[in-house]
């Protein structure tokens, strides 16, 4: 019996993000598509030389991407939105970016890599329960199928071509379709067209040479209907014979009932995620045939704890010796960053108990050898393994003995509001005077060069903390003064100070953990640290009121307070194993109440808590809903509940599907919340208006995550889409997200269009009311 290792994929973005520098400085027009190309390569081939020298057995190869793997998908198999006017032959470059960022007429490369028409972005939404963004393919009736890009086949020959025979990865047509949005047409009714696409594939790969071929369904671990589970069925009754041996690969989370279903699959492999559900091992070894390869996610994919080694091989000795096995991680490790021996700052005790992608390879090579030739091959790297899980354990940084007490203090009181939001909104609108449809933005403005220059020579040490300050000071001035003039009626101070909207928070609370080169991507060539929550949290002193302090003092209008809420910081953070995730979030939420509470004493009649991950956090099995969501609303209220009643509460969440958690919403009780709805068209809007959600609402008007720049007439009909969802006395003005990532020239023409926009619907309303009066 053979034990070898396998990677799932491998992050993308190259130990220092060059592909970031390396996309930015193609999109900016200052690189040629060559040079792209040139550094796409390089990248790929470096992943390749160093897992294998790590000790990986078997490489993938197509899990590379320059934006997102199911765009790449879509490229592949021809699935373009008709809006991009595509010739039906290939997808190029300047499409693929469009359809990634959308494009604009007289943007240039600057805007879409040179792509000439104004066309939005595809919709963007969140990869299962991660923080990683995906492109939601787009299918209309009458859709067609066919090969329109050869990247899966060109990078199993580059591959190859370096002595390299890799396993490519295809994400499965199942999955494909059930992530999909069909207009006029029910997804999964193309499956029978969509299979002869993937067959031709999977006939070229094997012409090609590909004996294996890794075809991700990781919607296998969801509730299925009886359609679903046909179209698994069906699929892979037909794609069994076409080609190369699968590799059926299921990651964040156990099949459980759908166990009995992969296994009757006529698949040559199945790889099952040990981590999420170490439970699932057994009962898939009874139902598994003998001649089905069994890869076992053993080593976390999507965290960054070490693994017990020595554990891991007690509990799979015998079965290695039973039967052939491929060690692997959960998943991809696209969700942790590149390696930890570029982390020379971190302390050294907590580094101890850290693994990043390139030390899960050599756990998972260690475990490997031990198994195939005792325990005592793997001598060194299992004592290694015992220190460090001990060290964990004892450490006294890891329990405070006051945040558990605190904890255990905490009455139902906490969690409520002291009077119900029909008087608190009475109380605030005295206290505010805003106009209909008020205006505001979501908290950041562009972090310019300058900015990120700023801050670099403050950590280097270049410039002192006076000079910073002042520096910091003149940006947030300059920022307000131009939000007055243009006419925002709720103003932000731009957060220039604030490296990320979790990390600036995580660096000022007891607890927490930093990298300086811990990057993980989030979507295209946006990146992001997640901080390293190893700990109990507790906030030691203010970390926002002197910024705000001297923001207000720079105008009379409202100046929003900005917080990071705390299922945002969990979710968003590399999260600690050793207690429930639940009791991390509620230390979170006492230490952010003491942040909101300190705001409200210097004066702060609107405080923004975002909760964008909320819905990201959500169990993939309806079944662990409730009692998630029970947890994550506490933790918000508790956070916000601390305020007298003509104090503002606003919340902010993106790329969130609200239908099935409306209710969950609605419960958090914000007065106000913000949501991403540009990209759909205000489609997210339908729960709040079948729900009847009583408090304000916020559509976003503006897609951040496109360099493109709506027009008045755009965002205006937007807010008239918004008007037959919500009443209009309850709808605000604003972007999709925060405007961090964007430029100013983008930014100031998009926020003067926006309030006009307002402008324009604010002129109905009084033209309504003069005609009602009459």
């Amino acid at each position: 019996m053979t034990v070898r290792v396998a990677t799932l994929g491998f992050p993308r973005i190259g130990p220092r993000r060059e592909l970031k520098h390396a996309l930015e400085s193609y999109w900016a027009g200052k690189s040629s598509l060559a040079d792209l190309r040139t550094a796409a390569a390089g990248l790929r081939a470096s992943a390749w030389a160093r897992q294998k020298a790590l000790g990986a057995d078997i490489l993938p190869s197509n899990d590379f991407s320059l934006y997102d793997h199911v765009l790449d998908t879509s490229a592949l198999i021809g699935a373009v939105p008709r809006r991009y006017d595509w010739d039906g032959e290939t997808v190029d470059p300047d499409l693929y970016f469009a359809m990634a960022r959308g494009s604009q007429a007289d943007a240039g490369h600057a805007g879409c890599a040179h792509a000439a028409a104004d066309t939005t972005a595809m919709e963007m939404t969140k990869w299962f329960d991660t923080n990683y963004h995906f492109l939601v393919p787009e299918l209309t009736a009458g859709q067609t199928f066919r090969i329109a890009s050869t990247k899966i086949f060109d990078e199993f020959a580059e591959a190859k071509a370096l002595g390299y025979p890799t396993r490519p990865v295809l994400l499965g047509p199942v999955s494909y379709l059930m992530l999909a949005k069909g207009k006029a047409v029910e997804p999964l009714a193309l499956l029978p067209q969509l299979l002869d696409t993937y067959a031709e594939i999977l006939g070229r790969l094997a012409g090609a040479g590909a004996e294996w071929v890794q075809i991700d369904e990781p919607c296998l671990v969801l509730d299925l209907t009886d359609e679903q589970r046909t179209a698994f069925e069906r699929a892979y009754a037909r794609l069994a014979t076409s080609g190369p041996k699968l590799m059926l690969t299921t990651y964040f989370g156990g099949l459980d009932d759908n166990l009995d279903l992969a296994a009757a699959l006529p698949v040559h492999g199945l790889h099952l995620d040990l981590v999420r559900a170490p439970g699932q091992l057994e009962p898939a070894l009874k139902k598994l045939p003998e001649h089905v390869l069994l890869s076992l996610g053993v080593i976390d994919g999507r965290n960054v704890w070490r693994a017990n080694l020595p554990d891991l091989y007690w509990r799979l000795r015998d079965l290695a010796g039973q039967r052939d096995l491929i060690l692997a991680p959960s998943c991809s490790l696209l969700h942790v960053p590149v390696d930890l021996a570029l982390e020379t700052a971190l302390d050294p005790e907590i580094a101890q108990w850290l693994s990043f992608a390139a030390q899960k390879i050599e756990e998972l090579a260690a475990l490997a050898k031990a198994l195939n030739e005792g325990e005592d091959a793997s001598f060194a790297a299992f004592s290694a393994s015992r220190i460090a899980a001990v060290a964990r354990q004892t450490s006294p940084k890891i329990h405070d003995p006051a945040v558990a007490a605190r904890l255990a203090a905490l009455d139902e009181g906490a969690a409520r509001r002291a009077s119900p939001f029909a008087a608190r909104r009475d109380v605030q609108q005295a206290r505010l005077s805003l106009p209909a449809y008020p205006t505001t933005t979501i908290g950041s403005f562009p972090q310019t060069a300058e900015v990120r220059k700023a801050r670099a020579a403050h950590l280097k040490g270049e410039i002192d903390d006076t000079a910073y300050a002042q520096y910091l000071r003149v940006e947030t001035r300059a920022a307000i003064q131009w939000q007055e003039e243009i006419g925002l009626d709720v103003l932000v101070h731009g957060e220039f100070e604030r490296n990320d909207m979790v990390q600036y928070f995580g660096e000022q609370l007891a607890g927490f953990a930093f990298t300086r080169a811990g990057w993980v991507q989030s979507y295209g060539s946006r990146c992001v640290r997640p901080p390293i929550l190893y700990g109990d949290v507790s906030r030691p002193a203010p970390m926002t009121v002197e910024w705000w302090r001297y923001a207000q003092e720079q105008t009379e209008r409202p100046m929003k307070g900005m917080l990071t809420g705390p299922v945002t910081i969990l979710n968003w953070s590399f999260v600690r194993d050793d207690q429930p995730r639940e009791t991390s979030c509620r230390q979170i939420a006492l230490a952010i109440r003491d942040e909101v509470q300190d705001l409200e004493a210097a004066g702060a009649a609107i405080i923004q808590i975002d909760e964008a991950a909320l819905r990201e956090g959500l169990p993939l099995r309806r079944g662990e809903w409730q009692h998630y969501l029970d947890w994550a609303v506490e933790s918000f209220r508790i956070a916000a509940s601390g305020v007298r009643d003509d104090t503002q509460i606003h919340t902010h969440m993106c790329y969130s599907e609200f239908n099935d958690i409306i209710r969950a919403i609605g419960a958090m009780d914000a007065d106000v919340i913000s949501i991403e709805t540009a990209r759909s068209q205000m489609e997210l809007l339908g729960a709040f208006a079948t729900y009847a959600y009583p408090n304000e609402v916020g559509p976003g008007v503006y897609d951040i995550h496109s360099p493109r720049i709506p027009a008045v007439s755009e965002m205006a009909d937007l807010l008239t889409l918004a008007g037959k969802h919500v009443p209009a006395q309850q709808i605000w003005v604003n972007p999709d997200c925060g405007l961090k990532t964007r430029k100013w020239d983008e930014v100031r023409p998009a926020l003067i269009a926006m309030v006009a926009a307002a402008q324009e619907m604010r002129a109905k309303v009084s033209a309504r009311e003069i005609a009602g009066a009459e």
